[in-house]
């Protein structure tokens, strides 16, 4: 596997400590990002750069995405530039942005016709998990590929399961994300609650996590709400794209989501507020304001 060229799209605040635990496994890894500072650090670290997606693609025998929105996941596979365009058949292409299950599909499917395999491989844990390498990666593909793929996975996650073929990997983020948003507004409004009744917040949270309320948001993202720290380790703005898709997706369904319908709602207000770029724990700011109290 380590002697394997790994091309990797997508450094920022995922990505780039991601293709550092690559580098200290001893991986090979080339690199492309749209805006080439953001990859200068790994290209200082040993990476090789490419201009292009197409061009990293023809240069490595694995290709991994972690990148924006849908319509940037599939310029990146099937643009006039894209991976698609220039991959060599027995690449194995692997997706882990946050993106849609259906694309996913298409993906898989216009690489079965260049002789190619993918799988989406989409993470939880945020940027602390990224840092940390203990991510979660939710897999769907073939299951002989996904296995070969474990050894690079491991350098950076965790927990690492196969959910079923194409777009699987997807739709079991979107559960994810769901779950998220409403334990993300139970924390919110318990430390509104808490504010209101006159406790102390730190102490409050000594008892709470360590009970049946225990969770990542709670240990994470609490005692950076109580410290008044909105930095991202995973941005209000992604987190409106995430829970846009699964409401997308719940649609076709038929699926009423009344709580995660909300909890969208009030993260649009926070990016009304300018504050699109705080990380999802912002979520807090909303209900303050609603609350109309300051923490």
């Amino acid at each position: 596997m380590k002697s394997k060229k790994i091309g990797w799209i997508g450094t920022g605040l995922m990505g780039n400590p991601m293709v550092k635990h690559l580098l200290n496994a001893g991986f090979n890894v080339n690199v492309h990002n749209r805006t080439k500072q953001k990859a200068q650090d790994l290209i200082d670290l040993g990476c090789t750069w490419y201009p292009t997606p197409g061009q990293l693609a023809a240069n490595s025998d694995i290709v991994i995405t972690i990148i924006g929105s849908p319509a940037e996941v599939e310029a990146c596979y099937l643009g006039n530039e894209g991976i698609l365009n220039e991959v060599l058949p027995g690449t194995i292409l692997i997706d882990m942005t946050t993106t849609k299950p259906k694309l996913s599909i298409k993906i898989s499917e216009q690489a079965a016709l260049k002789q190619v395999e993918f799988i989406d491989a989409p993470v939880s844990g945020g940027q602390v998990g990224a840092i940390n390498g203990t991510l979660s990666v939710m897999i769907g593909g073939k299951p002989a590929v996904v296995d070969s793929m474990r050894p690079l996975f491991e350098a950076f996650a965790k927990n690492i399961v196969h959910q079923g073929p194409a777009g699987a990997g997807q739709h079991t983020k979107m559960c994810n994300q769901i779950t998220i948003a409403g334990t993300l507004i139970g924390v919110c409004e318990g430390l509104i609650y808490g504010v209101k009744a006159g406790l102390d917040l730190n102490t409050l949270l000594e008892s709470i996590s360590k009970g049946a309320a225990g969770c990542w948001s709670l240990d994470v993202l609490a005692p950076k709400i109580v410290k008044g720290d909105y930095s991202p380790g995973f941005s209000v703005d992604n987190f409106v794209k995430d829970l846009t898709i699964a409401l997308e997706e719940a649609d076709t369904f038929k699926l009423s989501l009344p709580g995660l319908a909300l909890v969208k709602q009030l993260y649009i207000s926070i990016q009304a507020m300018g504050k699109g770029s705080c990380g999802n724990q912002a979520l807090y700011l909303a209900l303050e304001r609603l609350a109309d109290i300051k923490n």
